[in-house]
C-alpha cells in the first residue's frame, strides 16, 4: 500500500539560494485512503520575518522566538517521509526548500518519489478556472479555515489529493491506459500509482459509464438531436407574456413587473412581427436579455424558423446560456431548443487530435500535459469547445494543431465525422429555435455566403454598439510575415516534410514520376520565402523612417497613401515579383493535385485524409499571399492602408491593413437589406437622447427603423457621484511626466479611502505604463495591489479575476477595459476616467473617416468624434453601478468636461447623477464622508 507525506511550508521567501527560512511545517499522511496522521510546527528562522510574510501568513517574530530550530524538526519530518512518496501544491518549491535546508544540517535530500497536486489537479480537473489553492478548496467545497498557514494548506492539499485519486479511479480503462503512457514525462511519478489502479480496475468487469470507446478514445455519450416538436398552434404573444409575469410572481416573493422590460418585450415582438428593424438603449438593470429572449423564443416557435441572438461577449453568452436560457425554460409552459455556435476554431478535431495523440516523441511537456487534459476532458464535454479548458500558454501552441480548421479538418469521409463537434454544432443550430453566436461569426457568415449559421430572418444584435468597429475589422484586410510563413510550414514546403512530404510519398508509392515537379517547387520555394522576408524587413524600415504614431500595443503606426520614392518603387517591385513567383509555385501545386485526383480510387482513407489536408493548406497559403497583392498592389476608393511595426521586434514584423472608411453601405446592402427584422440593443446607443448617430453610421436610414430607450431602474442620485476635480492640470499644459505626477498623487489620495477597489481607464497606453511605474513606487508602504494591463501579463478576464480577489486593488486598463468588464458590488467603489475618451486623431481609420466626412460638407468633430466619445464615456461609466445595492464615485480627471461646450454633452448623456466640483483634497473628504 503506497503512503503518501503531504507537506507544505510557509517560508520567509521564494529563494533558499537568497538565505530564505522555513518557519511553519504542515504535514498530512495519507495511507489506504484516508488520512492517519498530521504533524505541524513553527520554526525559528534565526531571521527577522519580512512584514509582507507577516501579512500574508499572519505569523510574527513573536511566535517564532521560542520556536525549535529546522535541524530540531528534521527528525520528524524524515520519519514521516521514509518509504513514502513526497506530495505538495507546486512540489518543487517545497521540495527545493527542505532539501536545501536538510542539506545545511547534515542531511541527505529526499530523493523519494514526488506528486505534485498542482499538475495531477490540471489533469483531471481540466475545466477549472485556476489551481491555486484557496481557489479549489473553494471550488470543491474544502473548508480551509487558513489559507497561507501550513498546516491548514496541508490537510486541505491531502483532502485535495483524495479527491484527486477518487476521479483518477472514476476513469475508464482506456483513458489510464493512454494516460499510463504520457506519465513518464510529467513531473510528478504517478506510473506506479496508475498502474496499480489500472490492475484494480482490470479484475472487474467496468460498468457501461455515460462514455463510449471508439478508435481507442474514450468519449462523453453525446445526445441524439431530436426534432423540434412543432407547434400544434400558435402562441399569442401576450399570452406568453402574461404567462412568464404570473409564473415570475410564484417564484420571486414581492415581485413586481418591471415597466421597462415589459414593454420592451412587447415592442421586440411588434418588430418581429411586422418585419421591421429596431434600435433599443435599455438602461442597466432593465433585464435587456430576458427582455428579447421571450419574444425572439415566441416568435421562434410560431415561425418554426430561428432568431440569432450575438453578443460580442463571451461573458454575456455565457451568462444567457447558463443564466437566462435554462430559467425561461423553467417558467415557459413549452419546451424550446437553444444552441450555441461559435467560430470553427473553437472546437476540437477529432480526427486531428487522433493523430497527434500517439505521436510522443517529439513532444515537449506542455505538449504532453495537454494531451493529458484533453484525454479526461473527452469524457466531460458536450461541445469540444476550447473556452472550457484552462490551458497553459504552451498548450495553446498544441491546440493549434488540433483545433478544428476549414482547411484540414473531418471531411464526410473522416471515421470521426459523425461525431465531429463541430458539425455536431452546426446540425444542432438546425433544430434549434434560438442560436446564440458571436459578432465575429455573424460577419463570417456574411463573407462566406452565409454557410456557417443556419438561414434566418430574425436577429438580435446586443452590445449592439461594437457593429461598426467590428464589421470594418471583418469587411478589412490583414496579413504579416509570420501568417504567410505558417502557411508553408504548415504544408511542408519550407522544409520538405510534413503534408507535403506524405503527398510525396504517396505519389513515390504510386509509382507516379515527380522529382523534376518537386525540383521545381523547392526552387520556386527558396526564392519566395528569401522575396518574403525581404518585402517585410524593407516595409519596415519604410515606417521607421516615415512613423506617424505609437499606438495602444506599442507598434508604431503608418498611414500609406499616395506613396512615391524610390523607396516605396522598391518595395512595389518586391511585392510584384512575390506574386509572379506565387503563381508558377501554385501551377506546380496544381500539377501534383491532379495526379492525385487521377489516381483517387488508389488511395486508402488515410491517403485520402492526406490529399484534403493539403489542398485545404494549398488555398489558405494562395489566400494568404492574395492578401500582398490586394494591400500593395491595388487601389480601392473606400479603403484605408497602413502598416504598423513592432519596433522592438523582429526586423521583418511588418503587419499589413486595410479597412473600409464607411461599412453602413455595406451592412445596409449585405445584411439589413437581407434580413426581414434585426434588434439592436445595448445600455449605450444614444448620443444626447438621439439615436441619429447609430442610424447613420450603420446604413440604417432607408430602413427608418423602430427606436426605444428605457432608462435604467437604479437611483443614481443615491447611488453615485460625479466629481471633477479643479486643481489637476490639462495635459496640453505640462509634459507628460508632470501629468503622471499629478495623476497618480491624485489616485492614492483616493484609493487611501476607498481601500482599493478602483478601476483607472487611460486612452493610451503609453501614458498608462507611465502611471504604473510610479504608481509603484508611491504605494510601496500601502497595503494596495496595482494590477496593470499590458505590464502584469494575462488577458482582460484573467487580470479582472486577479483584481476581484485581490481586497485592496486598483487595475489600470486600456479601451478594451472600457466595456465588458463586470465588477458588481463590493469589488468595485470608484472609477476613474483620465482623459475623456476620443479616438486618437491619427488613428488611420478614423482619419480617413473625418477626411470623407469634410469633403461631404460635415463636421468631422461635431459628427463622429464627440458622439464615438461620448457612446465610450457612457461605457465606462456603466462599469459602476451595476445593482440596485452597488455604490460608486466616478472621478473624471479631464478639465473639459466642465470648462467646453462639448464637454457638457458628456454629462447630458449620463443618468441623473449628482456632480461635484473642487480640488481634490475637497473631493476626497467629500467621498469619504457620503462612502
Amino acid at each position: 500500500m503506497n503512503r503518501y507525506t503531504i507537506i507544505d511550508f510557509e517560508t520567509t521567501g521564494n529563494s533558499p539560494k537568497n538565505g530564505d527560512r522555513i518557519i511553519q511545517i504542515g504535514m498530512a499522511i495519507v495511507e489506504g485512503g484516508t488520512i492517519v496522521d498530521r504533524y505541524s510546527s513553527f520554526v525559528n528562522p534565526e531571521q527577522p520575518i519580512p512584514l509582507f510574510i507577516q501579512q500574508l501568513t499572519g505569523i510574527t517574530d513573536d511566535d517564532l522566538k521560542d520556536a525549535p530550530l529546522f535541524e530540531e524538526v528534521a527528525p520528524e519530518l524524515l520519519k514521516r517521509l521514509d518509504g513514502a512518496y513526497f506530495v505538495a501544491h507546486n512540489v518543487r518549491f517545497d521540495l527545493n526548500f527542505m532539501n536545501a535546508q536538510l542539506d545545511a544540517s547534515g542531511y541527505e535530500p529526499f530523493s523519494g518519489p514526488i506528486i505534485d497536486t498542482v499538475e495531477l489537479a490540471r489533469i483531471l480537473l481540466p475545466t477549472a478556472e485556476a489551481y491555486k489553492l484557496s481557489w479549489l478548496a473553494e471550488f470543491l467545497n474544502f473548508q480551509h479555515d487558513n489559507p497561507h498557514q501550513a498546516d491548514s494548506d496541508a490537510e486541505v492539499t491531502a483532502e485535495l489529493l483524495l479527491y484527486l485519486f477518487d476521479k483518477l479511479e472514476s476513469l475508464p480503462i482506456v483513458t489510464l491506459q493512454q494516460l499510463t503512457e504520457l506519465a513518464s514525462r510529467l513531473y510528478s511519478d504517478i506510473e506506479v500509482v496508475l498502474n496499480d489502479t489500472l490492475t484494480e480496475k482490470q479484475r472487474t468487469i467496468e460498468p457501461e459509464g455515460n462514455h463510449e470507446v471508439y478508435r481507442e478514445i474514450a468519449i462523453k455519450r453525446q445526445d441524439e438531436l431530436g426534432d423540434p416538436t412543432p407547434m400544434k398552434e400558435a402562441i399569442p404573444f401576450q399570452s406568453a407574456q402574461a404567462e412568464f409575469e404570473k409564473k415570475m410572481a410564484e417564484i420571486i416573493p414581492g415581485f413586481e413587473v418591471r415597466e421597462g422590460q415589459s414593454d420592451m418585450m412587447k415592442q421586440v415582438a411588434l418588430a418581429f412581427d411586422t418585419n421591421q428593424h429596431a434600435l433599443i438603449e435599455a438602461g442597466t438593470g432593465i433585464g435587456k436579455s430576458l427582455g428579447y429572449l421571450l419574444p425572439g423564443v415566441v416568435h421562434a416557435k410560431n415561425k418554426g424558423k430561428p432568431v440569432v441572438v450575438s453578443t460580442h461577449t463571451i461573458q454575456l453568452q455565457e451568462q444567457l446560456l447558463q443564466r437566462d436560457i435554462p430559467f425561461l425554460r423553467d417558467i415557459l409552459p413549452f419546451d424550446f431548443g437553444a444552441t450555441i455556435i461559435k467560430g470553427r476554431s473553437n472546437y476540437l478535431d477529432l480526427t486531428r487530435f487522433e493523430q497527434q495523440l500517439f505521436r510522443v516523441e517529439e513532444d515537449n511537456y506542455d505538449t504532453i500535459l495537454t494531451k493529458a487534459q484533453i484525454l479526461v476532458w473527452l469524457l466531460e464535454t458536450d461541445y469540444g469547445d476550447v473556452e472550457e479548458l484552462n490551458l497553459s500558454s504552451g498548450g495553446k501552441i498544441f491546440w493549434q494543431q488540433v483545433k478544428s480548421d476549414a482547411a484540414v479538418s473531418a471531411n464526410h469521409r473522416s471515421p470521426w465525422f459523425s461525431r465531429d463537434f463541430y458539425h455536431r454544432r452546426k446540425r444542432f443550430a438546425l433544430n434549434a429555435d434560438l442560436i446564440i453566436t458571436n459578432h465575429a461569426l455573424l460577419f463570417s457568415d456574411v463573407i462566406n455566403e452565409h454557410q456557417l449559421l443556419p438561414a434566418y430572418q430574425q436577429a438580435v444584435i446586443d452590445e449592439a454598439h461594437h457593429i461598426e468597429d467590428i464589421a470594418t475589422e471583418f469587411f478589412g484586410v490583414k496579413t504579416d510575415y509570420f501568417s504567410i510563413l505558417q502557411g508553408f510550414v504548415r504544408m511542408g514546403l519550407k522544409d520538405g516534410d510534413g503534408i507535403y512530404g506524405k503527398v510525396n510519398s504517396i505519389l513515390k508509392d504510386l509509382e507516379v514520376e515527380i522529382e523534376d515537379h518537386k525540383a521545381e517547387i523547392d526552387a520556386y520555394v527558396k526564392t519566395i520565402l528569401g522575396d518574403l522576408d525581404e518585402l517585410f524587413r524593407m516595409l519596415h524600415r519604410y515606417v521607421l523612417k516615415n512613423m506617424n504614431r505609437s499606438n495602444e500595443i506599442g507598434r508604431l503606426s503608418y498611414r500609406l497613401s499616395d506613396e512615391s520614392g524610390a523607396a516605396w518603387e522598391a518595395i512595389q517591385e518586391a511585392a510584384h515579383r512575390l506574386v509572379f513567383y506565387l503563381k508558377d509555385v501554385d501551377k506546380a501545386l496544381k500539377k501534383l493535385e491532379k495526379e492525385l485526383d487521377l489516381k483517387e480510387d488508389e488511395l486508402t482513407r488515410e491517403q485520402l485524409n492526406a490529399v484534403a489536408d493539403f489542398k485545404g493548406i494549398h488555398s489558405s497559403v494562395l489566400e494568404e499571399l492574395a492578401k500582398v497583392d490586394y494591400l500593395l498592389l491595388n487601389e480601392n476608393e473606400n479603403d484605408v492602408k497602413w502598416v504598423e511595426i513592432d519596433p522592438k521586434g523582429a526586423l521583418n514584423s511588418a503587419f499589413l491593413y486595410s479597412r473600409p472608411v464607411e461599412v453602413g453601405n455595406v451592412l445596409s446592402s449585405e445584411y439589413f437589406g437581407k434580413k426581414k427584422s434585426v434588434l439592436l440593443t445595448s445600455a449605450t446607443l444614444t448620443v444626447r437622447n438621439s439615436f441619429d448617430y447609430i442610424i447613420n453610421r450603420l446604413g440604417l436610414e432607408e430602413f427608418g427603423p423602430l427606436v426605444h430607450y428605457y432608462e435604467s431602474p437604479f437611483d443614481y442620485s443615491e447611488q453615485a457621484r460625479l466629481m471633477i476635480p479643479t486643481d489637476l492640470p490639462m495635459i496640453k499644459d505640462v509634459s507628460d511626466s508632470q501629468f503622471v505626477e499629478h495623476i497618480t498623487d491624485a489616485i492614492l489620495q483616493i484609493a487611501r479611502v476607498t481601500r482599493g477597489r478602483m478601476l483607472v481607464l487611460f486612452t493610451s497606453y503609453d501614458m498608462l505604463r507611465k502611471a504604473h511605474h510610479r504608481m509603484k513606487e508611491l504605494i510601496e508602504h500601502d497595503e494596495l495591489t496595482l494590477i496593470s494591463q499590458g505590464v502584469d501579463s494575462g488577458s482582460r478576464v484573467r487580470l479582472t479575476k486577479n483584481f476581484k480577489e485581490s481586497e485592496d486593488a486598483i487595475l489600470f486598463g486600456t479601451s478594451s477595459f472600457w466595456e465588458g468588464v463586470d465588477i458588481p458590488g463590493e469589488d468595485l467603489s470608484c472609477l476613474i476616467i483620465v482623459r475623456l475618451p476620443f479616438s486618437p486623431p491619427d488613428n488611420p481609420v478614423f482619419q480617413a473617416r473625418s477626411e470623407r466626412l469634410k469633403e461631404s460638407g460635415g463636421n468631422p468633430f461635431m459628427e463622429l468624434s464627440l458622439p464615438e466619445a461620448i457612446i465610450r464615456f457612457k461605457q465606462g461609466f456603466g462599469r459602476l453601478v451595476r445593482s440596485q445595492r452597488d455604490r460608486g464615485a466616478v472621478f473624471v480627471f479631464d478639465r473639459r468636461i466642465i470648462s467646453t461646450r462639448y464637454g457638457r454633452s458628456f454629462v447630458k448623456s449620463l443618468p441623473d447623477v449628482p456632480l461635484l466640483k473642487g480640488s481634490v483634497e475637497e473631493l476626497v473628504n467629500e467621498l469619504d464622508l457620503w462612502l
